[in-house]
C-alpha cells in the first residue's frame, strides 16, 4: 500500500502563536454550502486487531487496523477514530506504536483514545501521529484532566467520549470502562460540565444501539446538539444509509461514526456520501 504522511506528519503537531494546537479542521469544514457533515469510521482495537461487537459484547475480529485505516482514507473518510477498547480495563497505555503505524498510512485527521489519563499520555499520542485525543473514564473520574488538556493543547484537541445507556426510568446514564460500570451521572449533565471544562467535541455512543444497525439514538443526540456549542459525533446503530440522513437531520449531529458496516463492506464510504449528497446533506465528496 502506498505510504502517506498523516495530517500532522506523524510527529508533534504544529503550535500556534498562543501555543495551541492548530487543528486541521478548525474552520469546521465550512464551505459555500455551509457546514459539511463528517463520516468517521471507527477502529476499535483489541490485541492489535480491529474488532466489533453488539451492545458492547460478543466481540469478533474485523481486520487489520493499518490496512483498514489506509482504505478508509483512500475512500474519502473525513476522519478516523482509533479506540483501544481494553486499555482502561487492562490498565495499560494506548498502543502508541500501532497508532504510529496507522498514522503513516493516512492523510486525514486522526483521533485516538483508550487509557489516556494525563497530559503526558496525550503528548505521546500526538508525537505518534494523533491529531486529537479521546478521553472517557479517566475524565469522568478526574474532570480536571479535560481542563488540563485544553490548556496544554487547545480545546479542539480534546474529544470527550461518552458511553451512555437509556435506562427504564427514561434517563440516559453515563457508563465507564467500556460500558462495564454504570454511574449515577446523567449524560446531559456530564456533557455540559465537560464542555464547560474545555472539551471541544463530544463523541456520543449509545450502548442501546451499538452494533444493532437499527439506527442512531436520535433523541439524545438532538438534545445534546441543541444544548451544547461544540460538535456532536453520533455513534452506535448505523446500519443503512437512511440512518445517516436521520442522524444529520433529526439528530442534528455534526458527524456520524460507524464501524461494522464499513469493516465488513456492507456500505462503502463513497456510496454513502453520494447518497447523502442526493438527500441534500452537505458532505465532502
Amino acid at each position: 500500500m502506498e505510504q502517506h504522511t498523516n495530517s500532522q506528519g506523524a510527529t508533534s503537531p504544529p503550535l500556534g502563536a498562543e501555543g495551541l494546537l492548530q487543528s486541521p479542521f478548525r474552520d469546521g469544514g465550512v464551505g459555500a454550502e455551509g457546514l459539511a457533515k463528517r463520516i468517521i469510521p471507527c477502529l476499535d482495537i483489541r490485541d492489535g486487531r480491529t474488532v466489533k461487537g453488539v451492545n458492547f459484547e460478543n466481540i469478533r475480529d474485523a481486520g487489520d487496523p493499518v490496512e483498514l485505516g489506509a482504505l478508509y482514507a483512500e475512500q474519502g473518510a473525513d476522519e478516523l477514530v482509533f479506540l483501544d477498547i481494553t486499555a482502561t480495563v487492562e490498565k495499560r497505555k494506548t498502543l502508541s506504536e500501532l497508532v504510529n503505524r496507522i498514522a503513516r498510512y493516512i492523510n486525514i485527521p486522526f483521533t485516538v483514545g483508550g487509557g489516556v489519563s494525563s497530559v503526558a499520555d496525550a503528548s505521546v499520542l500526538l508525537k505518534n501521529g494523533a491529531d486529537k485525543v479521546s478521553i472517557n473514564s479517566a475524565a469522568f473520574r478526574n474532570p480536571q484532566l479535560i481542563n488540563d488538556l485544553a490548556k496544554e493543547f487547545g480545546s479542539q484537541f480534546v474529544v470527550l467520549a461518552i458511553d451512555t445507556r437509556l435506562e427504564e426510568d427514561g434517563e440516559w446514564y453515563v457508563y465507564l470502562n467500556g460500558g462495564r460500570i454504570k454511574t449515577e451521572a446523567k449524560t446531559i449533565d456530564w456533557a455540559k460540565q465537560a464542555v464547560d471544562l474545555g472539551a471541544g467535541e463530544i463523541l456520543l455512543t449509545s450502548m442501546n444501539h451499538d452494533g444493532t444497525k437499527q439506527g442512531f439514538a436520535l433523541d439524545i443526540t438532538s438534545v445534546l446538539s441543541d444544548l451544547l456549542s461544540v460538535p456532536i459525533i453520533a455513534s452506535g446503530g448505523g446500519g443503512a444509509m437512511p440512518h445517516f440522513v436521520d442522524v444529520f437531520t433529526k439528530g442534528k449531529a455534526d458527524a456520524a461514526l460507524a464501524a461494522s458496516i464499513f469493516h465488513f463492506k456492507e456500505i462503502s464510504i463513497p456510496d454513502l456520501k453520494s447518497y447523502l449528497k442526493e438527500q441534500n446533506i452537505h458532505v465532502r465528496i
